[in-house]
């Protein structure tokens, strides 16, 4: 599903260049659920923001789906993204002015899908995350859980092949963040690829294998012992 191989980044400030990722090497299989741990500097973010492809690299390969992504205009990366990718943040990024199900039906409404079907599959979508009886709310009538399941169903809406969710539990307190975490175990249950950025140990042995990254290199990848959490969906 995702191949990387020696994967460097650099940045340039001025005169001087800031080597990120420093040959990475790094695969994840269809259906995984991966955690990706570091500290501040490790290159986690970095690195997540080429697997969205929102940022390019310098030297190395990186294959979604079998798919080389390398030097993409804007254009055709939005495309990729939105027929692979499905992205979880930390701040939701909901529209404030637009309801639960016009929220998670934007990524179909990109796809050409027509207006009432995208309102049904957004239903759906936010029915199968416990959300039902607020789809016409505002996200500033949603709690932080809600509003974060709304920007997991909009994710989910387009079905993509690999979820990315960075510190998805970052902005909510820990009961909430079990809740979210039981969420994304169901999901990755259906068959879905999911990376997840963290820096909570807890939050990461609730996946089922982590990553470490230092400096720029991965220092420890192992599966670990998955941490189940019960969801009330």
């Amino acid at each position: 599903m995702i191949e990387i191989k020696d994967l460097h980044k650099s940045y340039r400030t001025g005169s001087t260049s800031l080597h990120v990722l420093k040959g990475i090497n790094f695969s994840v299989k269809e259906g995984e659920l991966v955690a990706i741990m570091g500290s501040s500097g490790s290159g986690k973010s970095t690195l997540l923001n080429i697997l969205g492809m929102l940022d390019g690299y310098d030297e190395g390969s990186y294959h979604l789906d079998n798919v080389l992504i390398k030097d993409l205009n804007e254009t055709k990366a939005a495309n990729y993204r939105n027929k692979f990718l499905g992205f979880i943040f930390q701040s939701f990024n909901l529209i404030n002015y637009k309801t639960a199900w016009e929220n998670v039906s934007l990524p179909l409404y990109y796809q050409g899908v027509g207006r009432k079907e995208r309102k049904e599959r957004a239903i759906a979508y936010l029915d199968s995350v416990g959300l039902k009886p607020w789809v016409e709310h505002l996200p500033n009538e949603l709690s932080g859980g809600q509003k974060q399941r709304v920007a997991i169903a909009r994710a989910m809406a387009a079905e993509p092949k690999v979820l990315l969710a960075d510190e998805p539990t970052g902005a909510l307190d820990s009961v909430t963040s079990h809740e979210v975490m039981a969420l994304i175990q169901k999901i990755n249950d259906e068959g879905r690829t999911i990376l997840v950025v963290t820096h909570e140990e807890d939050i990461a042995h609730m996946c089922k294998r982590i990553v470490h990254l230092k400096d720029g290199v991965i220092v420890s990848d192992e599966v670990v012992e998955q941490q189940r959490v019960e969801a009330n969906v």
